[in-house]
C-alpha cells in the first residue's frame, strides 16, 4: 500500500517540540526561555495596527475575496521596493503575494516538479521546504555544505541529473544564521542558469542582514526572471506572522501557474495583512532599520559572550538573522540533549537531528538557537544555563 502525502514526511518539528512541554513545570526563578521558533512574539507597532484596523472598519473590500495573485498596489509596491534595494527592473506583474513565504515555496515546487523529480537542497535545510518536496513526491537531494556551513556550486552541479528541476537556497539561512556572499549566490545562478533549472532563493530574513546594501546583485540580470524564484515575507519585518504575508518575484508565465495552485489552495491572500504589508512599505522604513538594528546588537551579543562556552567545548557555526547554530561538546545525541534541556535548564530549543537527513551523523552534534526574542540579559541568563549543564552529559 502506497503512503498518503502526510504520512510521507515527518511531523512538523516545531510542533513535536511544543509538546515536549506537555506536563513540564519550572521553578519560579528559572522560567522557560523559549528559543524553538524563528518567530517575533511582539504585535506590530500601534500606528500599523490602527492602519489595519482603519482598513478592517472602512474598506468593505477588504473582507471580500480579492485577487488571487494578491493587491496590485502591493504587488507594485513590492516590485518597487525590490528595484530599490536590489536595483534591475522589476514589475508587478512579475510579484505574487501568498499566504506565508512557505505556500510561495511550495506553490514554486507545484510549477516546477512531477513525481520524483529532484530538487537540491543545502543541508543543514529549512524543514518544512523539506516536508513539503516530501508530500509532492519530490525527491530532496543533500548538498552538505562546508566548516562555514556554505554551499559550494561545483558539488551542487554534480548532482544534477536529468530530473533535477531546482535550487533552493535559504539566505540569510534557516536554521544556520549564515548570509551566503553576493558572489556565492551569483554563481549558484549562473548554475542554475547553465543547467536550464531554476534557482529558488528565500530571502524571509534579508531584512537583518548584517551587511549594508544589496545582498547580491540578480536582480540586475536583464533576464533574472527566466531562472530565479524569489521568495520574501513580510511576517518577520512587521511582526505580521499571523497574517499569513508572503511573496514570490519570478516570470509572468510561471506567475500565470502559480495562480492555478493558490486559487485552488486560499483563493487569495488575507486582504487586512496585505494593506498592512503595503502601509508598511510605505511606512515603516525607518523602523524597520530600528529592528535591524536591535536583532544586530543581539546578534553582537552571542558573539562577544560565547568565550565561555567555547571554553566547555562549546563551537559556535553560524550566527545571522534570528539564529545562531551551535556544537554542542557532549556524547548525547542533540534530539535527547534538546530535551534533557527542558527539564534540566528550562530551555526549548531545536535539535541538529530536525534539520539534516537521518544519514547526516553532524545534526546530532547541533541545536539551533532562535534568539530574535531575547535580548542581551536574556542572552547572558540563555548562556549561564548552558555552561551549567554536566559535562559528563
Amino acid at each position: 500500500m502506497s503512503l498518503t502525502r502526510t504520512a510521507a514526511t515527518f511531523a512538523p518539528p516545531v510542533m513535536e517540540a511544543r509538546r515536549w512541554l506537555d506536563g513540564a513545570s519550572f521553578p519560579t526563578g528559572r522560567p522557560l526561555i523559549n528559543v524553538s521558533q524563528a518567530a517575533p512574539v511582539d504585535p506590530p507597532p500601534d500606528a500599523l495596527r490602527q492602519a489595519m484596523a482603519d482598513v478592517a472598519l472602512r474598506r468593505d473590500d477588504a473582507h471580500l475575496y480579492g485577487p488571487v495573485l494578491g493587491l496590485p498596489e502591493l504587488r507594485a509596491g513590492l516590485a518597487a521596493e525590490t528595484m530599490r534595494l536590489y536595483g534591475g527592473e522589476v514589475s508587478g506583474d512579475q510579484i505574487a503575494i501568498t499566504s506565508g513565504c512557505n505556500q510561495a515555496f511550495a506553490a514554486a515546487i507545484a510549477t516546477l516538479c512531477a513525481e520524483g523529480d529532484e530538487v537540491i537542497l543545502p543541508t543543514p535545510w529549512y524543514f518544512n521546504h523539506k516536508m513539503w518536496l516530501d508530500m509532492s513526491g519530490v525527491r530532496s537531494v543533500p548538498l552538505k555544505t562546508d566548516d562555514a556551513l556554505l554551499p559550494d556550486p561545483k558539488a551542487a552541479e554534480a548532482l544534477i541529473t536529468p530530473r533535477t528541476r531546482a535550487i533552493a537556497l535559504v539566505s540569510p539561512n534557516n536554521p544556520a544564521g549564515v548570509e551566503y556572499p553576493a558572489e556565492l549566490i551569483r554563481a549558484f545562478f549562473a548554475l542554475a542558469q547553465r543547467r536550464g533549472i531554476a534557482l529558488i532563493l528565500d530571502e524571509t530574513y534579508r531584512d537583518f542582514h548584517a551587511q549594508d546594501g544589496a545582498p547580491h546583485d540578480l536582480f540586475q540580470d536583464p533576464v533574472w526572471s527566466k531562472t530565479l524564484i524569489h521568495l520574501y515575507s513580510f511576517s518577520k519585518a512587521y511582526r505580521l506572522t499571523g497574517h499569513r504575508v508572503g511573496a514570490m518575484a519570478t516570470g509572468e508565465m510561471r506567475l500565470a501557474e502559480v495562480e492555478k495552485f493558490l486559487d485552488t489552495v486560499a483563493i487569495c491572500p488575507g486582504q487586512i495583512g496585505q494593506h498592512a504589508a503595503l502601509w508598511g512599505i510605505q511606512n515603516l522604513r525607518q523602523w524597520l532599520a530600528g529592528e535591524r538594528d536591535e536583532i544586530l546588537a543581539r546578534r553582537a551579543a552571542i558573539a562577544e559572550g560565547f568565550a565561555a562556552l567555547d571554553a566547555k567545548g562549546w563551537r559556535l557555526l553560524g550566527l545571522g538573522a534570528y539564529f545562531a547554530y551551535l556544537q554542542h561538546p557532549f556524547d548525547m545525541a542533540s534530539d535527547e540533549l534538546a530535551r534533557h534541556l527542558v527539564q534540566a535548564q528550562s530551555i526549548l530549543c531545536l535539535p541538529g537531528t530536525m534539520f539534516c537527513p537521518e544519514e547526516d551523523t553532524s545534526g546530532a552534534r547541533q541545536l539551533r538557537i532562535a534568539f530574535a526574542n531575547l535580548d542581551r540579559a536574556g542572552i547572558g541568563v540563555l548562556f549561564e544555563r548552558l555552561q551549567a549543564l554536566d559535562n559528563s552529559l
